[in-house]
């Protein structure tokens, strides 16, 4: 997530972008106020992001042990690039909607998508937003170099580089998503729960892939979109959501996923995650 995002974010929650106070008042499945860039209005927008640099260990330090463990694991996903999995990573990287609402489809067993499931669908839409957020009081302290800035090798999404090359590494935005995600729905299924948190753990790991986070990184990452999370439960609105989503999965309204697609989606995380 871009610093220009992370601004759009901070004066949406400052200035002014304020929802109805009470969950029955509002309907779950209306569009939310866009604040910019893709984004829309998240759950906690009233209230200050969770404070990550109190919680998410400092991040290792350059010529230490962890920070050696860290070197090496990047040189290791390199041999991926140009892979099937290289490939994965790169649309695993894509958080606009409605592609990020595909991600974990074939985890859940059931499509997601706006007009079929709108509960879920703007469920994963809005948490985004808050689960994004929090990394921010961390990364903002600590500013740590992304991989691909000390490596000098390619990235997954050339195109993004130069909003990269100036967001800091420490901790990843995208794990806390995913993580974020996986929680959310593994607790609206959970039959599907042990699929549903692989992949939001071969979702972090493609961030890996893609040479924009070590892997600390994405570990703080998890642990931030689990605190965010925690901090969601008591969100009214996001509850009533959470209950509408549920009985959308349990009816299966989303219809059936691509069975074939999600064998060869399976075939490519089980070759590298």
């Amino acid at each position: 997530m871009s610093s220009s995002r992370q601004a759009i974010l901070w004066l949406s929650i400052f200035f002014g972008i304020s929802g109805l106070s009470s969950a029955s008042e509002i309907d779950v499945t209306a569009p939310a106020a866009e604040i910019g860039h893709g984004l829309v209005q998240g759950y906690l927008h009233d209230q200050k992001p969770i404070n990550s640099v109190v919680f998410v260990p400092v991040p290792p330090e350059k010529d230490s042990k962890l920070q050696a463990a860290d070197d090496v694991i990047s040189r290791d996903t390199m041999k991926m690039r140009g892979s099937a999995r290289w490939d994965l990573a790169s649309q695993d990287a894509v958080l606009s909607f409605p592609k990020a609402a595909g991600i974990f489809q074939c985890s859940l067993g059931m499509k997601i998508t706006e007009k079929r499931t709108p509960a879920l669908y703007r469920l994963l839409q809005r948490s985004l937003t808050d689960f994004g957020l929090a990394t921010y009081p961390a990364k903002n302290a600590y500013q740590r170099p992304r991989p691909f800035l000390i490596n000098g090798e390619d990235i997954c999404t050339p195109n993004e580089f130069e909003l990269l090359k100036t967001d800091g590494s420490y901790p990843s935005g995208h794990s806390a998503i995913g993580w974020g995600w996986a929680l959310v729905l593994s607790q609206l299924a959970p039959e599907r729960a042990e699929q549903i948190l692989a992949r939001g753990r071969a979702y972090a790991q493609s961030r890996i892939i893609c040479n924009v986070h070590w892997k600390s990184d994405t570990e703080a990452g998890m642990s931030v979109g689990s605190a965010a999370f925690a901090r969601l439960q008591n969100n009214a609105l996001f509850q009533a959501t959470m209950a509408v989503a549920r009985e959308e999965i349990s009816q299966k309204l989303g219809g059936d996923v691509d069975q074939k697609a999600c064998e060869a989606e399976n075939v490519v995380l089980a070759s590298g995650n």
